[in-house]
């Protein structure tokens, strides 16, 4: 029954053993995996997965998740060295393997996090959890979003990060996409993020900045620039004039949003420009 791991089967109570239920295929139904009282000749639906010694085992919890079937599991583990261990539904935690994630740890999901999955075997037939593909997403969850969301707060959940940006699905099911300049910090593989609508596309997805409005952002980034000051002994070597990719590179802002933050300190008198360099007064 190794080709059915994974999946759920209508099985046959053959007798029962001190330790729980002997299934047809020779199977073990633990007394801990169900909670209903069976009798020889009944059959019952189980779920079958591979127990520590490579057995195959049965339980009466039954999963959404299952072999090409695909679903949202929570993170419940981290393991640097192997990857994130996912809830199913059922008493085994399942390895989403570090080769399905991020290159960097810091956008992993953490516990609490979640991602959409299904269930595959490798070799030994042991199982494993498989992240969804953008053509699964499409096919299984996207929704087209309606033309009046613009400026519309938006709840939704990491499915894919890179350095380009970040893509959300909504909790009503629409795509989102997150340019890298639209985030201060790279969101993880399956974070919930609250962000904003800056545009509805003609295809129904959406663009998303997790970046709060100008007239909001423009008091955080003078304190971020503040505290850079006083890091570096009251002076920074950037301007008004520095290049945009500098700024980007040093603060994770825009050019134009750290102007306005300059001109906000200027105005408050709290710093000057000299020669190309910020200082603090």
């Amino acid at each position: 029954m190794n080709n059915q791991i994974g999946t759920i089967q209508i099985l046959e109570v053959l007798r029962e053993i001190e330790t729980g239920y002997v299934l047809e295929g020779d199977i073990l139904l633990h007394h801990n995996e169900t909670d209903t009282e069976l009798e020889a000749e009944q059959s019952v639906d189980v779920f079958l997965y591979q127990d520590k010694k490579g057995q195959t085992v049965a339980t009466t919890q039954l999963p959404a998740i299952q072999i090409n079937v695909y679903g949202w599991a929570e993170v419940v583990e981290v393991l640097p060295h192997l990857g994130v261990f996912v809830n199913i539904g059922t008493t085994k935690e399942i390895l989403l393997s570090k080769d399905e994630l991020p290159l960097f740890e810091n956008v992993w999901p953490t516990a609490g996090d979640k991602v959409y999955i299904s269930l595959g075997r490798d070799r030994k037939g042991r199982l494993l959890a498989l992240p969804a593909t953008e053509i699964v997403f499409e096919r299984e969850l996207f929704e087209e979003a309606p033309d009046d969301l613009l400026n519309a707060n938006v709840t939704g959940r990491i499915y894919r990060t890179d350095r380009e940006g970040s893509v959300c699905i909504t909790e009503e099911g629409y795509r989102g996409f997150i340019h890298h300049t639209e985030r201060k910090e790279e969101p993880r593989l399956g974070e919930l993020v609250e962000g904003r609508v800056i545009e509805v596309k003609e295809d129904g997805t959406l663009n998303v900045s997790l970046r709060p409005l100008k007239q909001h952002s423009m008091g955080e980034d003078a304190d971020m620039i503040l505290a850079r000051l006083e890091e570096s002994n009251g002076v920074i070597p950037f301007s008004d004039k520095s290049d945009p990719e500098d700024i980007r590179g040093t603060f994770n802002i825009s050019k134009a949003a750290f102007k306005r933050a300059l001109g906000k300190l200027m105005k408050e008198r709290k710093i000057e420009q000299r020669d190309g360099k910020t200082y603090l007064v």
